[in-house]
């Protein structure tokens, strides 16, 4: 029984792991070529290095955020099912990779809003006002 919970703590620590990992990097260094293997990839992404780099640091932000609030989530929603039942072990660990899949998915939707809202559909920056003259001047650089 032991061996099941430790496996499902595993299990349930992967996706937040990723989400990390992954949205660290994207975070800070986008894949540095447009390509179909590697990275956040939509046609909206790719339709050209500002949009890719856009949707990389968008994208990362959200990943890290939500893998750094569901990893002690996912810790304290285990050790509640220590000693437990196997049923009630799985139950718990396939709920909360579920929940966790889910979070990972809307993160798609609001990447792929915030690049509606800021690039057209040609992938060219919208004129959204006086914020957009300083990012395109370099004087914001955080998206």
């Amino acid at each position: 029984m032991m061996g099941f919970w430790f496996f499902m703590l595993i299990m349930d620590l992967l996706i937040p792991g990723v989400m990390i990992v992954l949205g660290k990097l994207f975070q800070n260094k986008a894949p540095s070529h447009i390509n179909p293997i590697y990275g956040y990839r939509t046609p909206m992404s790719m339709k050209n290095q500002d949009t890719w780099k856009f949707a990389h640091q968008y994208c990362g932000k959200l990943w890290f955020r939500a893998g750094m609030l569901e990893l002690p989530f996912s810790i304290l929603k285990n050790l509640a099912v220590l000693g437990k039942n196997i049923d009630i072990i799985g139950v718990v660990g396939g709920i909360l990779c579920f929940a966790q899949l889910v979070l990972m998915i809307l993160s798609i939707c609001f990447t792929e809003k915030a690049l509606k809202k800021t690039f057209d559909q040609n992938g060219q920056r919208k004129n959204n006002g006086f914020l957009c003259i300083f990012i395109d001047w370099g004087v914001i650089d955080d998206i």
